[in-house]
């Protein structure tokens, strides 16, 4: 390899600020506005594009799961905000059970969501045999962007705002990170910090800290694929819905000719409009890092688009007759690359034995078949930064093995862990703490008593939440958590069950694997 030595050069300093969010995604977007909350009055907010909310708004990820479970919403906080101010202010743009339907197993309400993914409980993992309603909000992209903008508008007074802006290098003294520097229209220039929050979904500022990580995730799993959503406009959703029931081999036929006729695993979902649809995809053992991968990614799809929309005319034309190509994401759809090794790495044990954490910032349902969907812990440790002070990174890049990232790189999570780091950055300001000294009984405190964030064994939370926990075992009642059980803290089951990226054939396989020491 080739090396060209860059001259060195002084940066101008653009700000100086007290908490600095690199990205605004969902884990940045709500951390800058969790932190502003708290109190902190000098916060930037770095994005390389002109919008918020990353892969949900701009990567057309449009269904947000499993945010009960059973009857209690444990994914609220920020998360729900999105969604009640959405509902408020432009009626119809999301499609959800309410919160108060969630639990339910009234025929009638399973039977009007069933065609919804992930509205109906997954079923029966050896526990509760009835269907039950879960708050799994399908949304519109654009007015998304829109409700995420007011929310940091209404801080404007706090947060600085700066689009069209990629943070690309982090500034380190001392194994401390100081700030960030960052590329713009108006050239490279530096932003100093007293904390910063790397919420860039790659751990781009995290990997050049001296802070561990490591690369893609099992390259078998769903985050080691890559996606460009698209939108697909002049159709019935629930006539497609009656035809996929009349005709099950039909319907199994049609999904199988999706993925010949695209080359890669793709699959139409609903969205909140009964006349237009997202077409989700899968292309395996991508890395969303790697030019060539995102390339590929980026071009493929789009190739593929004109063939994939044909063949859904004739193979089902009672629901796709009058077709047409809506949009294109205008971001690549990532599901992981980079993943911290923080100081604490998150496992399969966490969902089998339901492990508790004194600095649990997020309490989630989350979709994990071991522990049947239910909440899990996400402690403050696994987005704190091992060997580099000061530095969070909440997000699809938290700390987490290569099977436990699957379940825990969900925007509900990336908003949670986002919501936790801003707050927590927020206390360490105002006390003047390193972020590893930060008081965690105050942080838990303004997110379960201030930002409406339910935490377990906080007196803020309500005890019914922990009561609904220790009446359904914390979901352990299923048949892999038992032999996981059984088997003793030593191994713990890495339970997939998720569809094959490859052929779309669901795979069903466990496998044991040995838990870190």
């Amino acid at each position: 390899m080739a090396f060209y030595h860059e001259p060195a050069r002084d940066i101008p300093v653009y700000a100086e600020c007290d908490i600095l969010v690199v990205g605004a995604g969902a884990a940045g977007q709500a951390a800058a506005v969790a932190a502003a909350r708290a109190g902190v009055k000098n916060i930037i907010l770095l994005e390389r594009y002109g919008y918020m909310g990353g892969d949900a708004t701009g990567g057309y990820v449009l269904m947000l799961p499993n945010l009960t479970w059973r009857n209690k919403s444990f994914v609220r906080g920020i998360q729900e905000e999105w969604f009640t101010r959405s509902e408020k202010q432009f009626p119809g743009t999301i499609a959800a059970p309410s919160l108060e339907q969630a639990g339910s197993t009234d025929p009638a309400l399973i039977q009007r969501w069933k065609a919804f993914h992930d509205c109906v409980s997954r079923g029966t993992y050896g526990g509760h045999k009835e269907s039950m309603l879960v708050r799994s909000p399908y949304f519109d992209p654009q007015y998304m962007r829109i409700v995420l903008d007011e929310m940091v508008y209404e801080q404007r007074d706090r947060i600085q705002l700066m689009y069209h802006s990629w943070g690309v290098t982090p500034i380190i003294e001392n194994k401390t990170i100081k700030g960030v520097i960052f590329e713009s229209k108006e050239g490279r220039k530096a932003i100093l910090a007293k904390q910063v929050i790397d919420a860039t979904g790659d751990g781009d500022i995290f990997s050049q800290s001296g802070a561990a990580y490591q690369s893609l995730a099992d390259s078998e799993s769903r985050s080691a694929t890559t996606a460009l959503v698209y939108r697909v406009g002049g159709i019935n959703w629930d006539l497609f819905q009656e035809w996929r029931s009349a005709h099950p081999e039909a319907a199994q036929a049609f999904s199988r000719g999706l993925i010949s006729v695209a080359g890669y695993r793709t699959s139409p979902l609903p969205t909140n409009n009964n006349t237009v649809c997202w077409m989700n995809n899968w292309h395996s053992e991508r890395d969303c890092t790697s030019i060539k991968d995102q390339t590929y990614t980026e071009v493929t799809t789009r190739l593929s688009i004109g063939n994939v929309i044909n063949y859904m005319k004739e193979a089902c034309p009672v629901a796709f007759r009058d077709a047409f190509l809506y949009d294109i994401a205008p971001q690549l759809g990532t599901r992981c690359s980079r993943r911290l090794q923080g100081e604490y790495v998150m496992s399969t044990d966490d969902f089998a034995f339901a492990r508790k954490h004194d600095d649990v910032i997020a309490w989630h349902s989350t979709i994990c078949q071991i522990n049947d969907c239910g909440p899990v812990e996400i402690p403050l440790r696994a987005i704190m930064a091992k060997g580099c002070e000061n530095l969070l990174a909440p997000g699809r890049h938290l700390s987490a093995d290569p099977v436990a990232i699957d379940w825990l790189n969900l925007i509900p999570q990336c908003t949670g862990t986002g919501q936790g780091a801003g707050v927590a950055a927020a206390v360490a300001v105002m006390d003047g703490t390193d972020i590893h000294h930060v008081d965690i009984r105050k942080v838990q405190d303004i997110l379960a008593g201030e930002q409406d964030v339910p935490l377990p064994r906080n007196s803020h939370t309500d005890s019914s939440y922990t009561e609904l926990c220790e009446e359904f075992e914390y979901g352990l009642y299923t048949d892999s958590a038992k032999e996981a059980a059984a088997k003793g803290t030593e191994y713990t089951r890495g339970y997939r069950q998720d569809t094959n990226s490859k052929t779309g054939e669901n795979r069903s396989e466990k496998n044991f694997i040995k838990r870190d020491q």
